[in-house]
């Protein structure tokens, strides 16, 4: 019988697991965190390494898994991992940027995956290129519709704000979004290495969240992270749209159930911070049994911290 979710220090509850599978990406934004993820000359877990992880962790009260990268659906076993995993959780969601999304969708359904986010931060095929250094926009646009014909859903689009270069869509996009009756996330752009910054890209959400707030015809509040959802009126359509709002956020952090896995196998308390990983794939590899390996998850759990504090 598998257990109830860990709890960490802060009594958060620690029920999802973000697993990158690969560093490589086929795009080039320039404001890519890569899952925090500092550079390694490690190699990434195998499938089987994977189906472990999940496997182990899902007996310590892991329910959902989102797998990301990089790009996953570069990994040539994407379809065979989220095969190897869904049977153990709940569900299994994944981020894509969609290049890849319309030959790939009806197997990722059948092998079980639920839904998809796809990263989507321009509508224009000029400043998409601009944005993410390559000319695929047309890809990335039939891959949302492959991602909605094979019921993926929620299909959620996700959509870093960055002032001067893409907050002026905002309106477009979110009528898009209702067009093809998909989430939209606006996603307050991060820091997340030291000094790295991207000066006058960065745009605070605050004044956005307020103005869809006149808007909305009604407004929740995810109890993960706190992040609030306004339900929008568009053309006789209604369109979800989320604020992720993670700067200087304490109510954001102190609402993440959240752990992460790097893509070379160390397990990861939190996005903001590379001191205080855990290593897993190394004990994997060394023969270790299944008591040590939950004992990483364990103490993976035990590190966890609010990165912003109120």
């Amino acid at each position: 019988m598998n257990e109830p979710p860990m709890l960490d220090g802060f009594c958060r509850e620690v029920s999802s697991l973000r697993i990158s599978v690969i560093q490589q990406c086929n795009l080039e934004c320039f404001f890519c965190h890569k899952e925090g993820e500092a550079a390694s000359s490690l190699s990434p877990m195998s499938r089987e390494e994977i189906g472990t992880l999940v496997k182990i962790g899902n007996k310590l009260g892991i329910r959902k898994v989102k797998i990301t990268g990089g790009e996953p659906l570069l990994r040539p076993d994407i379809i065979d991992i989220v095969g190897d995993i869904s049977r153990h959780l709940d569900e299994v969601s994944l981020v894509t940027n969609g290049i890849l999304l319309r030959p790939n969708a009806g197997g990722l359904k059948d092998a079980g995956l639920k839904r998809v986010n796809i990263s989507l931060h321009s509508l224009d095929r000029g400043n998409y290129r601009r944005i993410t250094g390559r000319d695929q926009l047309r890809a990335v646009k039939e891959g949302i519709d492959a991602a909605l014909a094979n019921d993926l859903k929620p299909v959620k689009l996700n959509v870093v704000v960055l002032r001067g270069m893409n907050d002026s869509e905002v309106g477009g996009m979110i009528d898009f979004a209702a067009e093809k009756g998909a989430t939209l996330q606006l996603i307050e752009l991060q820091r997340i290495d030291g000094d790295r910054w991207f000066g006058d890209n960065y745009l605070d959400l605050s004044s956005l969240e307020a103005q869809l707030g006149k808007e909305a015809v009604s407004v929740c509040e995810r109890a993960f992270q706190r992040r609030r959802k306004y339900v929008l009126q568009r053309s006789g359509r209604s369109v979800e749209v989320e604020i992720v709002k993670p700067m200087h956020n304490s109510a954001f952090c102190m609402n993440c159930t959240r752990l992460r896995m790097t893509s070379d196998g160390r397990l990861k308390p939190c996005l903001m911070r590379n001191d205080n990983l855990v290593e897993f794939a190394s004990l994997l590899r060394e023969g270790a049994g299944e008591g040590q390996l939950s004992d990483a998850f364990r103490e993976a759990v035990r590190r966890r911290e609010p990165y912003w504090k109120g």
